[in-house]
């Protein structure tokens, strides 16, 4: 039983380290320390628009006969953008929690959705330059939205390949157990 286990541990040793352990990144996988600036720079940008989106006054659209929706789509978009500013600060301390990541990329493009409409409401009900300033300022994260993109692909890769290593291992060591002959117990060899 002693060899048995001994084995067994050895077998899964690597498989242990390499799921505990981080390693060099792979490839294609930006490291922690420039997805992390990425992450800041969304923070910065999500913080940036709020005064921009106080400038809104969809108050005044609505006693223009604009629809109310504008009003609740104002306030989600300064609730997402407060959110992803807080959330990309917390995601950077830590970029390689894949769902945090993923709920912060929807959140950005939930942000995008919200603030476009909005920009029709804006120029249809208070003025085109307040529009434009706001889409300019929407637009500066698009290549930070695509670096995040692309990282959470590469880092749902990485763990796809890890856990592929690790059941192959798995099956690996299963196929050793199951390949020994069971031991006979001492007791049963022995007389009295």
């Amino acid at each position: 039983m002693r060899s048995l286990l001994r084995v067994s541990a050895w077998l899964w040793w690597p498989a242990l380290l390499c799921a505990q352990a981080p390693g060099p990144q792979a490839a294609g996988l930006q490291p922690d320390w420039d997805i992390s600036a990425i992450l800041q720079e969304i923070s910065a940008h999500a913080t940036r628009l709020l005064p921009a989106l106080d400038q809104v006054n969809v108050k005044n659209w609505v006693e223009k006969g604009a629809s109310e929706t504008y009003l609740e789509q104002l306030q989600s978009s300064q609730e997402q953008a407060r959110s992803l500013a807080d959330g990309a600060k917390a995601l950077a301390r830590n970029p390689e929690k894949l769902s945090v990541g993923l709920e912060l990329y929807f959140r950005i493009q939930a942000l995008d959705q919200m603030i476009g409409s909005l920009l029709e409401g804006i120029r249809r009900y208070q003025d085109a330059a307040t529009a434009d300033r706001l889409a300019s300022l929407s637009a500066e994260n698009g290549a930070n939205r695509n670096r995040l993109q692309v990282y959470i692909v590469n880092l749902a890769a990485e763990r796809e390949q890890e856990c592929a290593v690790m059941d192959r291992e798995a099956q690996r060591c299963r196929g050793v157990l199951a390949t020994q002959p069971p031991r006979a117990k001492a007791a049963a060899g022995r007389k009295k």
